[in-house]
């Protein structure tokens, strides 16, 4: 166990992460020169083509220090602030932690954050700058600001490469000094933590653990606590590119457990798996439970595909276990689930691979935040979908959700991001001052404010140089009513929207122009609404594509004329009647983005 050490990588996004991890595996020839490609460890062909991480990976390395041979077991991890609750997995199955800053942009807010969650569970923290090949590198400055932080001896932050693999022997090196072997007992009673679960087609679910105490052998009856259910361990071993088959596991080891589980409720992550004989006495505490900041509907295109989106979504719950989920329906859209995210790009990441991994085309609805409704009974309703909002004579207060954000900024852009925070209702709870010309300001603001373009607007402000990082701050009352889309008269239910009095006007023309850009034109006059309550606010009319009847009338009287075209509107009379309109996916995904 004294040669074993566990590790993650933690960084703000586009830092070098995946990149240096690709230099550690070429020093420690755990990949040969045929497998080696860029960002090695993202598997997914939709990290590749973003250039982002999106799973945390593990993957065990063999490295001689000193004549004597160790086991690294590297995590390497997401840096977006959507993803952070795979970082904080990872963290609970490490004793020390590399902390990556990009030698051209310095610390950012996600760094600061991940970094917190690190010394939380007394992870040992190794800095490098990284990108010091780099023309406008400044690894001088940015070693200030890492002194600062973390008020650290100079000599112990590590310069490194992760392009031209300058500096990676020294992080090798350090990493076998400085973080401590895991803590736990071979021969004490079995406890792993599972930290990550995939589903393979073939195999049934693959479950990735930390051994903390005792030894696991193939062939041993487990376990799973928090579930109650018993298997036998078909396959233990540990994950190098591939997974690769061992007879035994012992404590401080992380690896993987295959035993036939066909149903992905059975595997929770965070869940402790022990022995049936003697079993431990307590399980491990894991990570906090996630909580979801949007919620959203997603629906099949075709209804008939229900049951196959209820099993695409588990198997992805698995591999992602920050997605949440419950059936509902809707009016417009049949049956389908109301599914919880941790932002904008986590639920445009999964709505990607429900179409990449298990060709499921669906439609998603307008995101909202939840809400806490009280009634005038003193009832107090959690509400995620605006359509499920009580009567507004039944309606005490509502309160919505605020959270803290910290935005790392240079001094140029302050009253840039200033005015952005203030358009969507923030209040500035303190500004620091960072080093050099970086500032921090902390302000409160709606969740439900953010949701949707504060991130592009704060990178276009800023020209990509704020870095954004926040954490949920309770809720607070609010002036809040239901916007009603209507078309034709009919209330559309997935388009409905929770809104701050001040917003609705502005917000029900911008939705009634956009949609009439691109609902498709139909053979009757269309009114798109926009209404609160019993009142409409806004008016747009889609006119109706309409033949030349008069064509063939030249000459004559103009009474033929007139009748043609009386017979004409009766025909469209009747058909606005009976006729239905269709709203195009398109539309659902515009709205979110109105500017």
């Amino acid at each position: 166990m004294k040669n074993i050490r566990n590790f993650c990588i933690i960084a703000h996004i586009d830092h070098g992460k995946s990149t240096l991890a690709d230099r550690l595996l070429e020093v420690t020839n755990t990949i040969s020169a045929k497998d080696l490609q860029a960002q090695v460890l993202d598997d997914m062909e939709l990290e590749r083509e973003r250039g982002i991480t999106i799973k945390s990976h593990a993957i065990q390395m063999n490295f001689k220090h000193n004549n004597e041979n160790f086991v690294l077991n590297l995590i390497d991890t997401p840096g977006h602030v959507d993803f952070s609750y795979e970082v904080s997995r990872s963290i609970a199955a490490c004793e020390g932690a590399l902390l990556i800053v990009d030698a051209t942009q310095g610390i950012q807010a996600q760094t600061i954050s991940n970094l917190y969650m690190a010394l939380e569970h007394d992870l040992e923290i190794i800095p490098i700058i990284n990108k010091i090949d780099m023309d406008n590198a400044m690894p001088d400055e940015v070693e200030d600001q890492i002194v600062e932080l973390l008020g650290i001896d100079r000599s112990l932050i590590l310069r490194a490469s992760g392009k031209t693999g300058e500096g990676v022997n020294d992080i090798l090196n350090s990493i076998v000094e400085r973080v401590p072997a895991p803590q736990g007992d071979p021969d004490a009673l079995l406890q792993c933590l599972i930290f990550d679960s995939v589903f393979n087609s073939f195999r049934g679910i693959i479950a990735y653990f930390k051994i903390i105490n005792g030894t696991i052998k193939k062939g041993d009856w487990v376990k799973f606590v928090a579930t109650e259910k018993e298997y036998e361990a078909d396959e233990i071993g540990i994950l190098k590119l591939d997974m690769v088959a061992q007879k035994e596991l012992s404590a401080g080891n992380v690896g993987y457990i295959i035993s036939g589980i066909k149903t992905s409720k059975e595997v929770k992550v965070g869940d402790t798996i022990t022995h049936v004989k003697n079993p431990c006495q307590k399980a491990i505490a894991g990570f906090e439970e996630v909580k979801p900041m949007l919620f959203a509907g997603v629906y099949p295109v075709d209804t008939e595909d229900f049951e196959d989106l209820r099993n695409s979504i588990e198997k992805l719950q698995l591999n992602d276990a920050s997605l949440t989920y419950e059936p509902e329906s809707s009016v417009a859209l049949g049956f389908g689930f109301r599914c919880g995210f941790l932002g904008l790009l986590h639920m445009e990441i999964i709505q990607e691979r429900l179409d990449r991994e298990f060709d499921m085309s669906v439609i998603t609805t307008v995101p909202n935040v939840s809400y806490k409704v009280f009634t005038k009974k003193g009832e107090e309703i959690e509400m995620h979908n605006p359509s499920g909002m009580p009567d507004a004579m039944l309606i005490d207060r509502i309160e919505e959700p605020y959270i803290r954000a910290s935005i790392i900024t240079r001094a140029d852009y302050i009253g840039g991001i200033m005015t952005l925070c203030l358009g969507k209702r923030g209040e500035l709870v303190k500004q620091n001052y960072i080093s050099g010309d970086r500032h921090e300001l902390i302000y409160d603001i709606p969740l439900g404010e953010i949701v949707f373009d504060f991130y592009d607007k704060l990178k276009s402000i800023s020209k990509g140089y704020a870095s954004f990082d926040y954490q949920p701050h309770g809720y607070r009352e609010s002036k809040l009513i239901k916007l009603d889309i209507l078309l034709n008269g009919e209330p559309v239910d997935a388009l409905s929207s929770l809104t701050h009095i001040d917003n609705a006007q502005t917000l029900g023309r911008r939705m009634c122009e956009k949609l009439k850009e691109l609902i498709p034109r139909q053979q009757f006059d269309i009114a798109v609404q926009a209404a609160i309550g019993a009142k409409i606010i806004a008016r747009e009319t889609i006119k109706a594509v309409r033949k030349d009847v008069t064509a063939k009338c030249y000459g004559g009287d103009i009474t033929r004329k007139r009748k043609l075209l009386e017979k004409q509107k009766k025909g469209k009379k009747r058909m606005k009647q009976i006729g239905s309109v269709e709203v195009p996916q398109k539309a659902f995904l515009a709205v979110l983005k109105l500017d």
